[in-house]
């Protein structure tokens, strides 16, 4: 069984149910699934930056990458609707639990000047959205065979309903939060 897993079980859900009165343990919020999207805006021109960058995505999530295709046809940036432009990896389960193990252990203070991710990155729903700059961050990722850098968005769904309570439920998965 995954670290964060147990850790759910035994230490965040009584936790979050004495601070926020739940009558059943299936009220406590948890973790649904983890997105990860890689936007290819420059693949309208070359193909192959789209190919690198899921080869990329699937080093980092251990999951094969879905194409995304435009949904309308936009003028003024060349894009055709259902042209590629991006890729997402969606984890849940397992893979979920062991991505966000190796984000918040390993990932996360290897980026340089870190002093934690932003509190003010939820959307109201209790979902949390984390941006990065750059793949290199990832220790799968080795810098020579990188075509391009590129950025990525980490969504977190929860099933919490506030802002609050997914934010005490990420918290006690060792989200390093900004003070």
């Amino acid at each position: 069984m995954n670290r964060l897993k147990e850790k759910y079980q035994n230490e965040i859900v009584p936790s979050l149910q004495e601070k926020y009165n739940y009558a059943s343990v299936m009220e406590v919020p948890k973790l649904e699934k983890i997105v990860v999207n890689m936007g290819v805006g420059d693949a309208t021109n070359n193909s192959k930056l789209l190919d690198a960058a899921m080869k990329d995505l699937e080093l980092i999530t251990g999951q094969k990458p879905v194409a995304t295709k435009a949904k309308k046809a936009i003028a003024g940036f060349k894009l055709r609707e259902g042209q590629a432009i991006g890729c997402k990896v969606t984890l849940r389960g397992e893979n979920m639990y062991n991505f966000l193990d190796k984000l918040i252990s390993i990932t996360l203070p290897r980026v340089r000047d870190f002093r934690g991710v932003s509190n003010k990155s939820f959307d109201g729903r209790g979902n949390y959205t984390l941006g990065l700059t750059e793949q290199l961050i990832f220790s799968e990722i080795e810098y020579d065979n990188v075509v391009k850098v590129r950025g990525m968005d980490i969504v977190m769904v929860t099933t919490a309903k506030t802002n609050d309570e997914a934010y005490d439920l990420l918290k006690g998965f060792g989200m390093p939060f900004k003070k």
